[in-house]
């Protein structure tokens, strides 16, 4: 089993709106991230920083798990939302969003 977590941060003022449609994620975006077999997903906010976490098998590729996400018309238009209220960091490069963290520690 392989771990990710990923970094962003919100744009001033946007909190209360991205937490309010976290509390109601659109169905068929908690599907394909389900089918694209991205497990114990979970988004943490500090203040204005998003911490993203997820599980997934060792053969998971993020790849093909950002092609499938994106290929659907739904998942495209809650990115699209999100997006709005979240300000990409330097690190994340042209067109990159969430930047990816590197693990120091597990206990497992």
């Amino acid at each position: 089993m392989k771990r990710y977590g990923s970094v962003l941060r919100l744009r001033e003022g946007a909190e209360e709106e991205y937490e309010r449609h976290h509390a109601a994620v659109w169905p068929e975006v908690l599907a394909i991230i389900k089918q694209g077999g991205a497990g114990n997903y979970s988004i943490y906010r500090y203040g204005r920083w998003l911490f993203s976490y997820f599980e997934a098998a060792d053969d998971f590729s993020p790849e093909a798990f950002g092609a499938l996400y994106m290929a659907n018309e739904t998942c495209r238009r809650w990115e699209a939302l999100m997006q709005t209220l979240q300000e990409p960091l330097p690190e994340s490069g042209d067109g990159g969003w969430w930047v990816a963290m590197k693990e120091v520690f597990h206990a497992g």
